[in-house]
């Protein structure tokens, strides 16, 4: 099922890549995070790139444009108080201040036509500053 051809009221449509891309990260844990970008010429969110099982919230956070948005998702794995190992799944809308006008407004638009389609998101996170989604941020919303 596509969604191609929208008008830019609704959003984005999502390239049914990125929702298979997002379902393996969930499902089959192949994937630790997904970074997705608007392709504005299929009029369509896409993926951008995706991070191995084994790589680090540090390998993620330094996969994203420093002056340019993106939407992103990551798996987080840590330990409860019990002992319990658990794992979240974080949205995070990221839309550096230092960004074009044009590129927030079009990520702000096309954000919960797209978030709609991830199922079995935990939490989300707004940042316009690494300090917003650092791993202690993420660390005191998992627990």
């Amino acid at each position: 099922m596509s969604f191609r051809g929208t008008n830019a009221s609704s959003g984005m449509g999502v390239a049914e890549h990125s929702k298979t891309t997002y379902l393996e990260l969930q499902r089959k844990k192949v994937h630790r995070y997904v970074i997705f970008k608007i392709d504005e010429k299929k009029k369509e969110v896409v993926v951008e790139k995706t991070g191995g099982p084994a790589e680090s919230y540090e390998d993620f956070t330094s996969s994203l444009p420093e002056n340019d948005c993106r939407y992103a998702v990551y798996d987080f794995d840590f330990v409860t108080s019990e002992n319990c190992q658990k794992s979240k799944i974080f949205f995070i809308a990221w839309s550096p201040s230092v960004s074009r006008i044009r590129a927030k407004m079009l990520y702000a638009t096309s954000k919960d036509r797209f978030r709609r389609e991830l199922e079995g998101i935990h939490y989300e996170i707004q940042a316009t500053d690494p300090t917003e989604m650092d791993l202690e941020v993420i660390r005191e919303r998992a627990n």
